[in-house]
């Protein structure tokens, strides 16, 4: 047998950033973020899943960098509501003899820094006094290296400033729609097989996997020890990544993987749908039952079958959509798209809401009208899906190119509505700008801070109500310039 070798937001897509809301920049992900444990569980276990595992787990006895296909039908494949373990059953002894025979470093390398040497140094006894074994570290921190670019990165992420239907065409282009298919496609016995196990839509897990790394083409080269350690000491946000690098270290002490093999984004995500270290350690899954939970592995069966776990846990609903685009009707009071107003798709029917399509909706669910663009651009009813897509990197730019990408792939066609003309997303400075000029104009924003929030689009229906604009909440370009007039 092979050596075995086996985790939330520059972005999920590192390759198509976009915003938040329509105005506001959506930063990276950091993909996905470890939720309470009071989030939705439910884990869902194939009835027989000796023989799932029995056919995945050839990948085990294959040469280093093979990939195999498990022969197994969807058919062969049922839920129960047993639950199971989201930790591997076993540790190869292969692996566990490499981690403890490592050789302990003595002195840091030469080429670091002398103050990151000495935070090294010193990080040791907080890491091992949360369970990092002493071989592990200075095993690994024999390839740690201070990363001075990473810092730049960290200090200076672009600020996006695409509009909501820029972002979707570049995300849901024909390319990677072509590309998602193929993919779907070649890796369709494992993608049934997820979806049989997690409940969770084969098509949203394939498109996660295409806006995350474009479906495992690019899923970052930068060492992550290196790229945690770096932004632990030298970063804006030393603590959050301390605990990344300790759930890295614990990794590495499991046997997933090895120092040399951890590597991903610049920020700390990694493999092919971008698990942050300590979701990896709350989530990722070992789907083909080798004893590694291997997200890296040119196989993605683990990483797709970990991001379906991980939406399995936050609540997603089999058989709902993520969401319909609809179409509005002349009178439709806009007040009802504030986000808060819920209804099942008959009811909303009965205001004259429809499928852009022409069909009708099937009440799978309460939805709400989501208005990207305001009330000139595309229009969407969004089921608890969306939401839960959201969970992986909380955007609703995000989770529409999610949810279109995996339409697309399922076979539907691009959207039917159009966007707004030259409209894009307000910069930071603007939307800061927006607050005060909204709040000068006597509708409080509850501060000035650069975030469209519920208290902003409040404050923005209660002007476009007073100067006779439609009142769809939507921090636009053109609202923005008429309140400086």
């Amino acid at each position: 047998m092979r050596s075995l070798i086996f985790v939330a937001i520059a972005s999920l897509s590192t390759q198509f950033p976009g915003t938040l809301e329509a105005a506001e920049r959506m930063e990276r992900s950091l993909r996905p973020v470890v939720r309470p444990a009071s989030a939705p569980t439910g884990d869902r276990q194939s009835r027989n899943e000796a023989q799932v595992i029995a056919a995945l787990a050839v990948k085990a006895l294959a040469p280093s960098g093979a990939t195999q296909t498990p022969a197994i039908r969807s058919a062969d494949v049922r839920p129960t509501k047993r639950a199971t373990s989201l930790r591997p059953k076993s540790r190869p002894a292969i692996i566990r003899a490499i981690v403890q025979t490592s050789a302990v470093i003595t002195e840091a390398p030469v080429d670091n820094p002398a103050g990151f040497s000495r935070w090294i140094a010193e990080f040791r006894n907080r890491a091992t006094a949360q369970g990092v074994n002493g071989t592990v570290y200075d095993r690994t921190f024999s390839q740690v290296r201070y990363l001075p670019e990473v810092v730049k990165l960290d200090g200076k992420q672009s600020e996006f400033t695409k509009s909501t239907g820029e972002y979707l065409s570049s995300a849901v282009s024909s390319t990677r729609v072509d590309t998602g298919r193929e993919k779907a496609k070649e890796n369709a016995i494992v993608l049934r097989s997820i979806q049989s196990k997690y409940g969770v839509d084969r098509n949203v897990v394939a498109a996660i996997w295409g806006m995350e790394t474009n479906f495992g083409g690019y899923r970052g080269k930068t060492h992550i020890p290196s790229a945690l350690a770096t932004l632990a000491y030298d970063g804006r946000r030393g603590k959050f990544f301390e605990d990344q690098l300790v759930a890295a270290l614990k990794i590495l002490q499991n046997g997933d993987t090895t120092p040399d093999n951890m590597v991903g984004s610049w920020a700390g995500a990694m493999g092919h749908t971008q698990f942050m270290p300590t979701s990896y350690e709350a989530y990722a899954v070992d789907f083909t039952g080798d004893g590694r939970r291997d997200i890296w592995d040119e196989d993605p069966s683990d990483a797709l079958a970990s991001t379906a776990a991980y939406l399995d846990r936050m609540g997603w609903v089999e058989g709902m959509p993520w969401g319909i685009e609809v179409t509005l009707p002349s009178s439709f009071n806009f007040m009802l798209a504030s986000g808060t107003t819920k209804k099942l798709p008959s009811d909303w029917a009965k205001l004259g809401i429809r499928a852009s399509n022409g069909a009708t909706i099937p009440d799978h669910g309460v939805a709400r009208v989501l208005l990207p663009a305001g009330a000139k651009g595309v229009a969407f009813l969004v089921f608890k899906n969306f939401d839960v897509i959201k969970r992986y990197n909380n955007s609703d730019a995000y989770a529409l190119g999610v949810g279109h990408l995996s339409d697309r792939i399922g076979g539907a066609g691009p959207l039917r509505g159009s966007w707004p003309e030259g409209e894009r997303a307000h910069t930071r400075a603007e939307r800061q700008e927006l607050q005060s000029v909204l709040t000068r104009a006597g509708f409080s924003t509850g501060g000035v801070d650069g975030r469209i929030g519920p208290n902003t689009i409040g404050a923005i229906r209660g002007y476009q109500n007073r100067v006779g604009m439609t009142p769809d909440g939507h921090p636009s370009v053109t609202l923005l310039n008429r309140l400086r007039g």
